[in-house]
């Protein structure tokens, strides 16, 4: 028979084991990862980046291939001039587009800061032509939660249809997955069924192996776009982060069959870096991926240049 003493003792020791246990287990992020391979050495995705573009690059180099490119423009203002003014005239140049070249699609979308939303909602008359914002605190992330929800709940309800944010780089850095992963997986909540792209802002990660983690849990968290950069970072896009990202979508749709889209974004300038983009999406993703619905391309000075090389003409529509 146990006396109190010896059964208290017991009950400590069991519950102290179990705790023990328990932080010895894996969170459910870490078992989220564990699935895939995310020990990456950065000089062979170098490498096979490099044979990509030296490859293929050039059989994409067609009329084609940029009227698409073009159409995957989430041609985007997000400069600290931005006024009610600009913002109006931007998207009343998206409007003009299809009357001037009604032979060609628009771009994809318009992303401007959430406090501009409504003026592009009660401008644009270009079909088929999303409005996109960023929002929980862009560019950094670094503001109360409180704040991002109601930022990306005003942005909606002001006309976004879809929402840019950028993950809590010091979080993830620092191993927080839960927090991480918890602010995402919120903020996709209040989007509902409209689209919520996550920016790594992989120019900070630092490595490969970094930045295929941070697409994972990104992922994982309910994103239904991840993006390389805000562009206020450097490095911003990179080929080598693209590969690694798209490399992340495939392994994760062939996981959970769920389809994730793609969007480069920061130090796009020329028709050159767009063609490598859509090469790696294409060696990786293949044909499905080649959409406006799971590929985009964060720029604005791109699209005159490709305008120009479709027209084959210098152009400075926008």
């Amino acid at each position: 028979m146990y006396n109190n003493d010896e059964f208290e003792s017991d009950l400590f020791r069991n519950m102290e084991a179990e705790d023990k246990e328990n932080l010895n287990q894996p969170s459910k992020y870490e078992m989220a990862l564990g699935k895939y391979n995310t020990a990456l050495n950065d000089d062979e995705i170098a490498a096979r980046v490099s044979h990509i573009i030296e490859e293929h690059v050039a059989e994409n180099d067609t009329l084609e291939v940029k009227k698409f490119l073009f159409n995957c423009i989430d041609l985007t203002t997000l400069k600290c001039t931005d006024s009610e003014t600009s913002v109006m005239k931007f998207t009343e140049k998206v409007n003009e587009f299809d009357d001037k070249y009604p032979d060609l699609k628009n771009v994809a979308a318009i992303c401007v800061y959430p406090n501009m939303a409504e003026i592009v909602n009660d401008t644009l008359e270009a079909d088929r032509v999303k409005i996109a914002c960023v929002s929980g605190g862009f560019p950094s992330s670094q503001t109360f939660m409180e704040v991002k929800v109601a930022e990306t709940a005003m942005a909606l309800h002001s006309g976004a249809d879809e929402i840019d944010i950028v993950i809590p780089v010091g979080k993830f850095l620092s191993g927080d997955y839960e927090g991480m992963c918890d602010e995402i997986q919120e903020l996709k909540d209040v989007c509902g069924e409209k689209q919520l792209k996550v920016i790594l802002e992989t120019g900070a990660l630092g490595s490969a192996s970094n930045i295929k983690k941070a697409a994972i849990l990104a992922m994982y968290s309910g994103a239904d776009f991840i993006k390389t950069s805000t562009g206020k970072e450097q490095p911003a896009a990179t080929p080598e982060a693209a590969f690694v990202m798209c490399q992340a979508i495939k392994e994760y749709y062939l996981e959970t069959e769920r389809k994730v889209g793609f969007k480069p974004a920061g130090g796009l300038n020329t028709v050159h870096d767009a063609l490598v983009y859509y090469t790696i999406v294409k060696e990786i993703l293949g044909k499905e991926w080649l959409c406006n619905d799971l590929f985009r391309l964060g720029t604005s000075r791109l699209a005159n240049r490709l305008l120009s090389d479709i027209l084959g003409e210098e152009t400075k529509f926008f």
